[in-house]
């Protein structure tokens, strides 16, 4: 019987060390667990951080003058470029709806409702047609002259400041070549003042060099993404707007018969 109890005692306690170092166990795996996702989670904004000192880093390395100056090509050519955008956008009118409603007005009220049409309407589309509507009782003749110079005026509109999106893709660049240049003299003077050939020496020059250039590549880059954009538009709009003028001529002829 003492024997039974025993064992019955030794197997209970047992199972009470089993129990708790299997608590214990788990408990340290929670907290491990809670530690590392806590690392985790610090390590992101860290690595953040780091990727905005980096870059201010290599900014303030590449030389503030001239990092300065590719930094504010990318600013004004962003601005210039989005504002052609929203313009763009705006400009670009459904022709085929403009079309039949002017040709529906024609029809039902003649010249003055299709004018009050194109007055309602937005864009250069609506703009060309007014015109060319607008001189109809002096003739076809004078219709499609004046259709024709106000199409030429759109167009300019259309094209407004879009030049200097490209003169700061040409100037990005060449101000990245001219810091490589300054960074490659500055070495050399470098190298010519300390009278050895120390790689020290030529390294900080030459990663002046590189970043400058770096720099003004990528805002190059940006910059002509947005123009390619700009141009596909414009041409998209120049392409309705001669289109357009000459439905606007077939239906002035239809209208005169």
């Amino acid at each position: 019987m003492k024997r039974l109890f025993s064992i019955l005692a030794i197997s209970g306690m047992m199972a009470f060390g089993t129990t708790v170092n299997a608590t214990t166990t788990a408990n340290t795996s929670t907290a491990v667990t809670t530690v590392a996702s806590m690392t985790q989670d610090d390590a992101a904004p860290a690595e953040e951080a780091s990727f905005h000192q980096e870059l201010k880093k290599r900014f303030i390395e590449g030389g503030p003058g001239f990092m300065g100056i590719v930094l504010l090509c990318l600013i004004l050519g962003l601005a210039i470029a989005i504002e052609r955008i929203i313009f763009l956008n705006l400009s670009t009118t459904n022709t085929k709806k403009l079309t039949q409603e002017v040709e529906d007005a024609l029809s039902s009220g003649g010249v003055e409702a299709a004018k009050e049409v194109c007055r309602n309407t937005k864009g250069p589309i609506a703009s060309i047609y007014y015109q060319g509507l607008d001189r109809t009782d002096e003739g076809l003749e004078a219709a499609e002259k004046a259709v024709v110079a106000y199409g030429g005026v759109q167009m300019g509109q259309l094209e407004k400041n879009v030049s200097w999106i490209s003169l700061f893709i040409a100037l990005a660049p060449m101000l990245g070549f001219m810091g490589t240049v300054i960074g490659m003299i500055q070495a050399f003077d470098k190298i010519e003042a300390a009278g050895d050939m120390n790689p020290s020496l030529v390294a900080g020059g030459i990663k002046v060099a590189l970043l400058t250039t770096v720099f003004g590549l990528i805002v190059a880059i940006i910059l002509q993404i947005f123009y390619n954009y700009i141009i596909a538009k414009i041409d998209s709009i120049v392409n309705s707007m001669e289109d357009a003028s000459i439905t606007l001529m077939d239906l002035l002829i239809r209208q005169n018969k």
